[in-house]
């Protein structure tokens, strides 16, 4: 799972706190090999905002364990949220040294680069961290911001050189792409309450008029009483036909539906397998003729190649697959458990689909989604 994919509600990139984005980040982070009841511990610090009890905490565990790469995320964020960047960065380049196959230390590298306004090399930590993992979405979106940074000081200084510039309208829709934080968690934190049912109105019960004394004439501010009406006669009852027996072609596009769903799923722990195998020819058969990977299709199978090769074993579980089949699309969400020598990775995973041949291959993979 992409580190800001677990972002709260408020969905802060780098349009927001880039500190703040580093600290949920490491939360829900569940990708390396530290023991759970250590990083646990530093997590809960960091929640509390004990900085420098969780950078104490990760020094301690460093020290027997210096390379561990969980341990290290957590104390660059711990560094981070005391405000001591510069060593942070310095936390986070190490990392991105030492474990160059993990695009989330570029990731994050580059939001504390774009914290103090180098946008320059903000953008290229994202653009490693987009040639590690093409299928990094948020790498994408945070290069976006980058660029939109970039432009909004472009249009600035072609507005001090010359005033008559017709910039300004495009300076000015570039700044509207970063509302201050405090709104936009205004907003999230707005509660969405239920509408409220409106009362049913029930018929009141026809009250029996008192006889009004001779004397008195009715008020004419009196509501009228409600005229007289008398009780239809009953209907008759209507003979119900039995339920007519399902269409054999209505039958036959269920049983295709649900025969697609295995075909999608037995496609998907193939590929797993495959993997899992290092067989690379079942491996690569998996994806479409199409599939790049963000780059050409030769250069992709020969950095796949590269690091499948590159591992002694290779492990790739799926659980909670979950298939949605559109005629000749599908789509399979799970959760994909990595492991590999010595790195240890838990991601939610999504694979895009099509019908091939009398198959399915994949078209798009994407983690986090």
């Amino acid at each position: 799972m992409p580190f800001f994919d677990a972002v709260p509600s408020n969905g802060l990139r780098l349009t927001a706190l880039a500190a703040k984005c580093l600290t949920a980040a490491a939360f829900s982070l569940t990708m390396f090999s530290a023991l759970a009841d250590d990083v646990g511990d530093v997590q809960k610090l960091l929640a509390a905002g004990k900085n420098i009890e969780a950078l104490q905490r990760a020094d301690q565990f460093l020290s027997n364990k210096p390379r561990d790469p969980m341990m290290r995320f957590l104390r660059g964020i711990s560094l981070s949220q005391a405000g001591r960047t510069p060593e942070a960065i310095t936390a986070f380049t190490k990392l991105t040294e030492d474990f160059p196959e993990l695009p989330e230390p570029f990731n994050n590298l580059a939001v504390l680069y774009a914290q103090q306004g180098q946008y320059d090399k903000a953008r290229n930590a994202l653009e490693m961290a987009i040639r590690t993992n093409p299928s990094y979405a948020t790498a994408y979106e945070n290069l976006g911001d980058v660029y939109a940074k970039l432009a909004s000081q472009a249009y600035s200084k072609a507005l001090q050189i010359d005033t008559r510039s017709a910039v300004a309208p495009k300076l000015a829709m570039i700044r509207d792409l970063f509302p201050k934080e405090r709104n936009s968690i205004l907003a999230a934190a707005q509660p969405v309450q239920a509408p409220v049912p409106a009362p049913v109105a029930t018929p009141a019960a026809k009250p029996t008029p008192a006889p009004a004394p001779a004397s008195v004439q009715p008020a004419p501010t009196q509501v009228a009483k409600a005229p007289v009406t008398t009780a239809p006669p009953a209907p008759k009852p209507v003979a119900t036909a039995p339920a007519a027996a399902p269409e054999p072609r209505a039958e036959a596009r269920k049983d295709n539906g649900a025969k697609s769903e295995r075909d999608v799923e037995n496609a998907v722990r193939d590929w797993a397998a495959a993997w899992s195998k290092k067989d690379l020819k079942g491996y690569f058969a998996s994806y479409s003729r199409d599939f790049d990977g963000g780059k050409t299709r030769k250069a992709w199978e020969t950095e796949r190649r590269d690091r499948i090769n590159g591992k002694r074993n290779i492990s790739v579980k799926i659980s909670g697959l979950q298939v949605d089949v559109n005629g000749s699309k599908a789509v399979a969400r799970f959760r994909q458990e990595y492991k590999a020598d010595n790195l240890n990775v838990s991601s939610s995973k999504r694979l895009d689909l099509v019908r091939s041949g009398g198959g399915w291959v994949i078209v798009k993979e994407s983690a986090g989604s």
